[in-house]
């Protein structure tokens, strides 16, 4: 949409004409609209309020500064350095031009008086404080202007003014800004509650308490046969999640979910495990498998505490398998569980 910014100049208005036309050019070359109040006699609180107006409706205020401090009111403050006081306080977006050497330019176009000539250094030093850039010519003010609107509207995007017949594409363009905030809102209210369970999970099983698992498997005994065996262990419910929640960070089947509950449970019991095959005198155990009704009971609590679902990916219709994946609150869980804290190293050895 087309935009044109109004930018008030402000300025002594005798010794500053041609350096007015300059930054005038510079501007309607920009398409923006130039405003100045120094063309009026500002002695009157009448004349002031209006001045104030017309800042308030312009987008950006722009400095002039040469070798005058300008006419001053009764409180001997020149009408430029109140006009800029106020663009201050109103936090206007202000840059300042002023002249690189002010000791080169002329006497007729720099002040005589003494009190005078310390009030426009401290207006400079002011001016200083805020954007500010130098020139020294009429021409090269232009061009410092051209190059120093263009990244203040950059840096500031204003309001601008725009053609009364896209009246309606502007409150369009507010109506989208309107619902991209809130989409940015409800977004974030989305990332807060996926770190949270559910409601009502707080009544189930979870966490460190603990639930018996059975590890059902094969052995060969001394006379070669093959013997089925079955062993229960106790474990949390974080020790199981923390098993097989890594291999569900894109999605996993129900295999893969059951193989590394196993093989965590092998490993962490490994010498209960060892002792029985001695005791039974097992030549070998193996084909090691969960219990059915076990493993759908795990599948349904983990479902229900809001850490996994089932994966909706399209797949071709000879793929039979069920798939299963983490959600945004399992992945956070997991996260928990598993990422090593600073200056941790795993150095544990498991048997062989």
């Amino acid at each position: 949409m087309e935009k044109r910014y109004q930018v008030f100049i402000s300025s002594t208005y005798e010794d500053l004409q041609d350096e007015r036309k300059e930054v005038m050019q510079a501007l309607l070359e920009l398409d923006c609209i130039p405003a100045g109040m120094e063309l009026f006699p500002a002695s009157n609180e009448d004349q002031w309020s209006l001045i104030k107006r017309v800042i308030d409706d312009c987008d950006y205020y722009l400095l002039v500064m040469g070798g005058r401090y300008g006419s001053c009111n009764d409180n001997g403050i020149s009408f430029t350095e109140q006009e800029f006081r106020y663009a201050l306080d109103k936090d206007k977006p202000i840059i300042s031009f002023l002249h690189r050497s002010p000791e080169n330019i002329s006497s007729k176009n720099t002040e005589q008086d003494s009190e005078k000539k310390q009030r426009l250094n401290s207006f400079r030093e002011l001016a200083q404080k805020k954007v500010v850039r130098y020139w020294t010519s009429p021409a090269d003010l232009g061009s410092v202007v051209s190059r120093s609107m263009i990244k203040l509207i950059k840096q500031f995007p204003a309001i601008g003014w725009v053609k009364a017949d896209n009246v309606d594409d502007v409150n369009s363009a507010k109506e989208i800004l309107r619902l991209r905030d809130r989409i940015d809102q409800l977004q974030r209210t989305i990332d807060e509650q996926s770190t949270r369970p559910p409601t009502g999970s707080e009544k189930l099983a979870q966490g460190e308490e603990i639930t018996n698992m059975s590890l059902i498997f094969y052995g060969d005994n001394r006379s070669h046969y093959k013997v089925a065996c079955k062993l229960n262990f106790v474990l949390s419910w974080n020790d199981i999640f923390a098993a097989f929640s890594p291999y569900l960070v894109n999605e996993g089947t129900e295999d893969e979910i059951e193989k590394s509950i196993v093989e965590m449970i092998k490993t962490k019991f490994l010498e209960e495990i060892l002792n029985f095959k001695k005791e039974e005198k097992m030549s070998q155990l193996y084909a090691f498998r969960l219990d059915s009704q076990e493993f759908q009971t795990i599948k349904v609590q983990f479902k229900a505490l809001g850490l996994i679902q089932q994966s909706l990916r399209s797949r071709s219709v000879k793929n039979t398998k069920s798939y299963w994946t983490l959600t945004s609150f399992g992945d956070h869980l997991m996260t928990q569980l598993i990422a090593l804290p600073t200056n941790v190293v795993n150095d544990e050895k498991f048997p062989g």
